[in-house]
Order: structure tokens, then C-alpha cells, then sequence
């Protein structure tokens, strides 16, 4: 019985293990279903829904992705390529829904609107390697 739970403790953190890294090198994209990764921002011409999208982004994502969204820590940075190539369905999915495995929280309560918004600010800001010095 031991061994029997012991394996299965192995396995299954193993299997953990992968998982998180699977997410951590943009894995989280091929979980995004067709109807979500195609999804049009409806902040997308508003003027404003960048800077809108910079107050949420400090109030709620600052304080682990950095003041800068260059990343804090184990954090990753949100100038990546793989986030400049992520459509606005794509990241306004994971905003939704997280990836807990990463410590990334589902952020479903914060209204609709405001997500939309956060990937506006995201998606203005200089790609990693882009930015002036």
C-alpha cells in the first residue's frame, strides 16, 4: 500500500511538474478555444483604453509582473513576443481564467471591460529587446 501511494505521489507530481512547464513556454495558447482566440476587443479603437488599461494594469498585475510589466522575480515579463503575438482574445482568455499552476490568478471578477482594456496596455507597450535605451 505504501509503495502504491508513494508512485502515485510520484507520478502525479511529475506530471504537475510538466504541466507548469508546459504553461510557462506558451502552452496556456493551445488551451484558448477557437471562440475566445478570435474574439475582437471591443476597446480596440477607443483612444483612451490604453491609458485605462495602465491604471488597472498597476492596480492589479503591477505588483507581480513589475510597474514596467517587464516581470518581478519568477514572474514572467509581459513584453514578450509570445504576448505581442497573442491576439486580444488569447490574452483577455488567460486574464479570465489564470493558470494557477503559475501563480497567475483568474481575474473573472474584474469586469469584462477592464480586461479588454489591460490587453490594450499590453499590446502598446515595446516588445522586450524594442525598447529605447
Amino acid at each position: 500500500m505504501r509503495r502504491t501511494v508513494l508512485c502515485l505521489a510520484l507520478i502525479l507530481g511529475s506530471t504537475s511538474t510538466w504541466l507548469a512547464a508546459s504553461d510557462s513556454n506558451g502552452a496556456w495558447q493551445s488551451k484558448v478555444p477557437q471562440k475566445d482566440r478570435v474574439r475582437v476587443n471591443p476597446q480596440a479603437l477607443d483612444p483612451q483604453a490604453v491609458e485605462a488599461g495602465a491604471v488597472v494594469f498597476a492596480r492589479h498585475c503591477a505588483s507581480c509582473h513589475g510597474s514596467d510589466a517587464a516581470g518581478l522575480g519568477k514572474h514572467p515579463s509581459l513584453r514578450s513576443a509570445r504576448i505581442h503575438q497573442a491576439s486580444d482574445g488569447e490574452i483577455q482568455w488567460l486574464l479570465r481564467n489564470g493558470s494557477l499552476a503559475h501563480g497567475m490568478p483568474a481575474w473573472s471578477g474584474l469586469p469584462e471591460i477592464q480586461r479588454w482594456q489591460i490587453v490594450r496596455y499590453l499590446h502598446s507597450l515595446p516588445q522586450e529587446g524594442n525598447r529605447p535605451r
